[in-house]
């Protein structure tokens, strides 16, 4: 018979498998959602992927340097994740308007652009503590 603090154990345990299984499904499911085709053939990541390799010769040593400091706030696990859509989104930006080099500009509009809306508040502070005047892009925060 179960009884004592097995049960709990096994009650605990169970708990605690089902609880890692849905949280690993749910971000499974979300990267699977990412990589499914859109109307043009291409899905999320594919586009990001494009925008990477299409715009990588743009990228100068400072202008790398200000991306590392600006995702240096997001956790260490999901930073790599956060640097490629940050980095896509501004080669997107960067293809869009022609640009010739990647600028602090372009940075900081698809560092804006790329962040969800929940981690607006710790985008500033990241951009305050950069000394990045925050003025002309108050429109992309809304």
């Amino acid at each position: 018979m179960l009884d004592g603090w097995f049960l709990w154990f096994i009650l605990f345990w169970v708990f605690f498998l089902i609880s890692m299984f849905a949280i690993g499904g749910f971000f499974m499911f979300r990267k699977f959602l990412k990589r499914l085709p859109k109307n043009d053939g291409m899905s999320e990541l594919d586009w990001q992927d494009h925008f990477l390799k299409e715009t990588k010769h743009l990228w100068a040593a400072p202008e790398k340097a200000l991306l590392e400091e600006l995702v240096k706030p997001v956790p260490e696990l999901f930073r790599d994740v956060a640097r490629q859509k940050i980095a896509g989104k501004i080669g997107e930006l960067a293809l869009k308007e022609k640009a010739r080099s990647i600028t602090e500009d372009l940075i900081v509009r698809g560092y804006i652009i790329a962040t969800p809306k929940r981690d607006h508040k710790f985008l500033l502070k990241t951009l305050k503590e950069q000394q990045i005047d925050v003025s002309p892009y108050r429109h992309l925060f809304d």
